[in-house]
């Protein structure tokens, strides 16, 4: 995980195309849990640029994403956010399933600080750094273990696929660093000690 920018800048035309028909649908089906009409849809591009074409969790570029809403829909206490702006996270599809109804049990990629999280090479493993606060260190943890972050066969196998991409040329570090920050990271590390790449 890596920090994203926070707000990401609402659409112009949200507010009349998803948060006004959405919260007029729930006024008007107050007893509804599920079934709710899927306005924010239209609006999944913007959400994807503003995340840089990564998953918010996984913090690399993913080929398809999905529109997770940080704070679940079901949730009675949460109706008035089903159609906000401000809830709505790019999110890998393993890590949408995985979050299940843990709404903010796992940490918020809007929450994370610089330097909190690096890669290890060769491992591809994701672990957590001193620089995460003492008063959310039992989050993190959680949230590597419940998302599959830390040991996952899936993002693991995405971290190599970008790395091997980088050594054998196909791209930059430019294009790594855009692609792939964490990744790009670990790669100076071993540069700036002069070690070699695994």
């Amino acid at each position: 995980m890596i920090p994203v920018v926070n707000p990401i800048a609402e659409p112009t035309d949200f507010d009349a195309e998803c948060r006004q028909k959405g919260n007029k649908w729930l006024a008007a089906n107050p007893a509804q849990t599920k079934g709710f009409p899927a306005y924010w849809t239209k609006f999944e591009a913007e959400l994807e640029a503003g995340f840089y074409v990564r998953c918010g969790w996984w913090a690399m570029r993913i080929d398809s994403g999905t529109l997770d809403h940080f704070l679940r829909k079901a949730k009675p206490a949460n109706r008035h956010r089903i159609y906000e702006w401000s809830n709505y996270r790019h999110a890998a599809g393993t890590v949408n399933s995985s979050k299940k109804n843990h709404d903010d049990a796992v940490l918020d990629p809007f929450e994370v600080g610089d330097d909190w999280f690096e890669v290890d090479l060769p491992s591809m493993q994701l672990i957590c750094t001193p620089k995460i606060p003492a008063n959310l260190q039992a989050k993190a943890d959680f949230t590597l273990k419940q998302l599959k972050l830390a040991k996952g066969a899936k993002v693991r196998r995405n971290r190599k696929r970008w790395y091997d991409d980088y050594k054998t040329g196909k791209i930059t570090m430019t294009g790594l660093e855009d692609i792939a920050p964490l990744i790009a990271a670990a790669v100076r590390r071993l540069q700036n000690h002069g070690q070699p790449l695994p």
